[in-house]
């Protein structure tokens, strides 16, 4: 049997990663409106057609930005469903090789373990192909969900921004974790 290539970018046993595509607005947006309840006061990722289109404009176009769907891959036809989503924001090349991270899960893959192992392909690929050396995550200290994925993953916590992101009306405090491509090395 001929070898078919794979429409993933990096694939672990439950779930594959691919970039953003136009084509991913309906599913993507219906899962954004499931998934308000879990999002809400962290994230607001977009849930109409013409939000979703410059959303992913953003993630295709913009060389300081890589977009992912962790998908899973037990779909119909080798086509799984958007589990969630991670981005690659602010890529800054030269002496620096270094991105940060945002992400977040829709509802019906929550608590699953499928964005720990989302989160682990992107940081291998963030690491091999894009040949970074250090992502961060910047979470905001009461997001347990986000704060345990960061640390799953073998971020370490480096410190505390307060009003660093303008979320949901305000200036919102962070911590700050990271990643290097040594770190990462020592852990495999």
């Amino acid at each position: 049997m001929p070898h078919t290539a794979s429409r993933y970018l990096a694939e672990g046993p439950r779930v594959g990663i691919r970039h953003f595509t136009y084509e991913d607005g309906a599913e993507f947006t219906a899962r954004a409106r499931e998934s308000k309840d879990l999002h809400h006061p962290w994230l607001f990722p977009p849930d109409t057609a013409g939000a979703y289109a410059a959303y992913a404009g953003r993630l295709i176009e913009d060389p300081t930005k890589a977009g992912f769907l962790v998908c899973e891959k037990d779909g119909a036809q080798g086509k799984g469903a958007i589990a969630g989503y991670i981005n690659i924001n602010n890529i800054v090349e030269g002496g620096f090789q270094c991105g940060a991270l945002g992400y977040g899960a829709f509802a019906h893959a929550a608590g699953r373990g499928l964005m720990r192992e989302g989160l682990d392909l992107v940081v291998g690929y963030a690491f091999g192909p894009m040949r970074l050396h250090r992502l961060e995550i910047n979470a905001q200290p009461q997001n347990a969900a986000s704060i345990a994925l960061a640390r799953a993953c073998g971020f370490r916590l480096e410190g505390f921004s307060p009003k660093m992101i303008f979320i949901d009306g305000d200036w919102r405090d962070h911590e700050r974790w990271a990643v290097t491509a040594e770190m990462r090395r020592a852990s495999l």
